[in-house]
């Protein structure tokens, strides 16, 4: 059946694939297959960070949630992600990373691990993490997709069919393209995702009415829910923790996430670094913000659109935002919102599969199977391991997994806390030592993982699902602590190393 949506997202889909083949053309090594050559400008990166920050889970399920629970307060969520996640991230990060990994002839976190402490064993296991932990976050990239896709075209598409579809762009676009591609791949989106975000929010600030009306209205309505008897539409007040621990986790994570990390080493000039800080807190603060108001102005539906507040039934955070724009957006621009998130989810998936294809390619492959391959040989090998990662993050999708945002917590809980001690301080403090990153590595991984599984076993998943951001966000803070005590415990590095590191 083809709607407008369909045709639309058809043209978008053949659009993809055109870049993606110009990448194939023009892509004949490793270098240019991930760093695009080093050769792209402040526009392209900042902008291409901005839409692998952002994907389907925050308009899906971190907007339908969070929108829902504290209304015009998660707000924050966005203006933080834009000004500590987007614009601070590149002051901060952006110069020394590009420094440290050409001093130390690293493309990858795993890399740099490695050269920096002096230590295989940390490139393995960092490697190992990246492609295991990545793995369920891409699936939560793909399901939040779907969920809107599902929504938007009815029961005309399966979730099946929607999936695979989706899927298979995805195969074809990151491994034959390279970022060369993805990178103006990542434009593209960027573009559809920001003007598709004021459209969209807008619209439905109109629909109800005006700013004003949904400013006054949206706490009226969850004063209302919070004064309901027990039910599935009560809104219980959350710990004071749990709103500075989403926007800890969600602002603050993406500056240990491999995905978001790699866009530094590929700046070409130290020059493009304050602009591409502005260029990407604009456009953060513009995705973000409309994504969680449109997640507030769920308070607004009827029960002729929202059938949980007619028939008592629970809620499901993740059909929230698309229910919404399916039944207050005109077809037009629906067609335009259904662009928007799979431009947003694009973008994230392409960074999330090079960025894992990569750990195992180059850190594991070509650093202990065969050093010596050669330049074809290597391609090869990263773009059938791109593709082998896109298809089991499929059939994990398949399998339609619950609470997408808790999948996301987890992956981002294990990820950040794993990495974001051992490389800032790498980054900045010269004392740092590799028992130290280790010891940071391991309690990150330690309380993402163990204290999630502890409450799930001890009082139930739901329980351990709704502390999933305090869990990861304690994932990230508590290594800063354990990294120095043990350094300053142990052998410093060497001064060869640091020179090399620091000059």
């Amino acid at each position: 059946m083809l709607t407008l949506p369909v045709i639309l997202t058809l043209v978008f889909f053949a659009a993809l694939l055109g870049i993606a083949a110009w990448g194939m053309k023009n892509t004949g090594n490793m270098h240019d297959f991930f760093l695009g050559g080093k050769t792209l400008g402040p526009w392209i990166l900042a902008v291409s960070y901005g839409a692998a920050y952002f994907s389907a889970v925050i308009f899906v399920g971190f907007a339908g949630q969070f929108g829902w629970k504290f209304g015009l307060e998660a707000l924050w969520v966005g203006i933080g992600n834009a000004f500590i996640g987007g614009g601070a991230a590149w002051l901060v990060l952006g110069r020394r990373t590009r420094r440290m990994t050409h001093n130390l002839n690293a493309m990858t976190m795993p890399e740099f691990f490695s050269a920096r402490y002096q230590t295989n064993g940390m490139k393995i296991l960092s490697a190992l993490i990246i492609f295991i932990f990545l793995l369920p976050y891409t699936a939560s990239v793909f399901k939040g997709l779907t969920h809107l896709f599902e929504v938007v075209l009815g029961s005309a598409y399966s979730f099946t069919t929607v999936l695979t579809a989706i899927t298979a762009v995805c195969f074809f676009y990151v491994t034959f393209g390279g970022y060369k591609a993805i990178a103006r791949i990542d434009f593209l989106l960027g573009a559809v995702m920001f003007v598709g975000s004021i459209l969209m929010a807008g619209t439905l600030i109109k629909d109800f009415g005006g700013l004003d009306a949904v400013l006054t209205n949206i706490p009226r309505k969850i004063a209302e829910c919070a004064a309901l008897p027990a039910g599935p539409l009560k809104i219980l007040p959350a710990p004071w923790y749990v709103l500075p621990s989403v926007i800890f986790m969600t602002s603050f994570g993406v500056w240990g996430l491999p995905q978001m990390i790699h866009k530094f080493y590929a700046i070409s000039d130290e020059k493009q670094i304050f602009r591409g800080a502005v260029i990407t807190t604009v456009f953060a603060l513009v995705i973000g913000c409309a994504a969680y108001l449109t997640g507030a102005m769920s308070h607004l539906m009827t029960s002729d659109v929202f059938p949980p507040l007619k028939n008592g039934a629970m809620i499901d955070f993740d059909k929230l935002v698309p229910d919404l724009v399916h039944a207050r957006l005109p077809e037009l621009l629906l067609a335009l919102i259904l662009l928007l998130v799979l431009s947003a989810s694009m973008s994230t998936l392409s960074s999330l599969v090079l960025v894992s294809a990569s750990a195992v390619t180059i850190d594991l492959y070509k650093g202990y199977v065969r050093p010596k391959a050669d330049p074809k040989h290597e391609l090869l090998v990263m773009r059938s391991l791109c593709g082998l990662f896109i298809i089991l993050a499929y059939l994990i999708t398949l399998a339609q997994p619950a609470w997408i945002v808790t999948l996301m917590s987890l992956s981002w809980g294990a990820t950040a806390g794993a990495f974001l001690a051992p490389y800032m301080y790498g980054l900045f403090w010269k004392r740092t030592t590799k028992l130290g990153a280790y010891a940071g590595m391991l309690t990150g991984l330690l309380i993402s993982n163990g204290v999630f599984a502890f409450l799930a076993i001890q009082y139930g998943l739901p329980k351990a699902q709704s502390f999933s951001p305090v869990i990861a966000g304690a994932a990230m803070v508590v290594p800063f602590l354990i990294v120095p005590v043990v350094s300053l415990f142990t052998r410093p590095p060497s001064e060869a190393t640091i020179a090399r590191a620091f000059k």
